[in-house]
């Protein structure tokens, strides 16, 4: 048994931790409020503020994990250096941990040092600053804060009248103490991936079949696997997702995504552990699903390969408003469907637009993935959130 200290305890932390469990690890979730999910299905838990470095390293001392296992953006990775030297093994590692919780550093290794195709961009640390990037960069253009999540704090300028409101958006949905954004021009694509790649410690990178997604607010709504794409932009999705992850060295699943236009593949963002968009991969879509593979890699279990089952889609349950007890109605819509599965992710509150659930459709392979979308989201509309 290993001692795994899990920072974050979100939806994707509690299946990791499910998983974890099946394999008879040991679990001490950590986030910032008091029964986060994962923290529902753990051995311990721990509440506190991980962007505080002095109390982040007291509480490595106190447990002293064997793997210390990132699962938000919201924390004090440039602690991680130390905790490698001290012996602790950090997933997937800590210049991974560090580089990819800041769109800055993984923008300019990805643009600069690796030369991969990306949007061309801009950082800006001011309204005014933000002002200067978009007359550079040219309209319309996207904004990201260079820390958060899920989409918090990301918008498009379409005109110089959306500047200001973009700048004050950006900084409401900012994690941790960084006000800079990056601006990125908007590239003309067909569609987006996100390529869930594993890396293990004594095995071959592998890769498994693309997931295409949807996003509303900058976050995912729909995923479905696999995703239709030419082979050729494939093959150069793969081989730029080696060259990124081998550069940032480590062990793990990695979400790395791509945006695909008539001019070839962009590179456009890299999480170092389970994605969102990889939930669909809960309708057994492969052999493992992703939480099951970050945990093998994790552990350094060879995974022999990946396979394709069967074909799927996920779609998200969201909350309306705000609550300090949200409920769900309707949920015997959902399981009275055939091939249809759901879960809740036991968020104690709810908030305009916060993930609460989700909905998982399958078929089987060779049927149409656009239908089985198509009925992942009319059954997850008919769940509601109760406030």
């Amino acid at each position: 048994m290993s001692k795994i200290l899990l920072l974050g305890s979100g939806e994707l932390g509690k299946e990791f931790v499910i998983a974890a469990q099946r394999l008879g690890q040991y679990v001490i979730a950590v986030d910032s409020y008091a029964n986060a999910p994962a923290m529902q299905v753990a051995h311990e838990f721990e509440v506190m503020n991980m962007l505080d470095g002095d109390a982040l390293d007291a509480l490595v001392k106190k447990h002293n994990p064997e793997y210390i296992i990132p699962e938000i953006e919201a924390i004090r990775t440039e602690r991680f250096y130390d905790y490698e030297k001290q012996g602790f093994t950090v997933i997937p590692s800590a210049k991974a941990a560090n580089f990819t919780m800041n769109r800055k550093s993984i923008r300019d290794l990805a643009a600069k040092e690796l030369g991969l195709k990306t949007a061309a961009y801009r950082y800006a640390t001011s309204a005014q600053e933000l002002k200067k990037a978009v007359s550079e960069i040219g309209m319309p253009c996207v904004v990201k804060p260079l820390m958060s999540s899920s989409g918090k704090g990301q918008s498009t300028i379409k005109t110089e009248a959306d500047i200001e409101t973009a700048w004050n958006y950006s900084q409401e949905g900012s994690r941790g103490d960084v006000a800079e954004v990056i601006v990125e021009t908007f590239v003309t694509f067909n569609y987006e991936i996100t390529l869930l790649t594993v890396t293990q410690r004594n095995g071959e990178t592998l890769f498994c079949p693309p997931i295409g997604h949807t996003q509303d607010r900058g976050d995912y709504r729909e995923s479905w696997q696999p995703a239709t794409m030419e082979q050729v932009y494939l093959k150069t999705a793969q081989e730029m997702s080696a060259k990124v992850t081998k550069t940032l060295g480590g062990t793990g699943i990695w979400g790395v995504e791509f945006f695909v236009g008539d001019d070839g593949v962009y590179f456009s963002e890299l999480s170092p552990r389970p994605h969102d968009t990889g939930m669909v991969t809960l309708a057994n879509t492969q052999n493992f699903n992703e939480f099951e593979l970050h945990l093998r890699a994790v552990l350094g279990l060879p995974i022999a390969e990946i396979t394709q089952e069967r074909i799927g889609a996920s779609a998200v349950i969201l909350a309306t408003g705000h609550s300090d007890t949200p409920t769900f109605s309707n949920i015997e819509a959902v399981a009275s469907a055939p091939k249809s599965d759901f879960r809740l992710f036991g968020k104690p509150t709810s908030r305009p637009y916060r993930r609460m659930g989700v909905v998982v459709t399958y078929d089987a392979l060779g049927g149409d993935v656009t239908e089985v979308t198509k009925r992942a989201k009319e059954l997850a509309a008919q769940v509601e959130v109760r406030l």
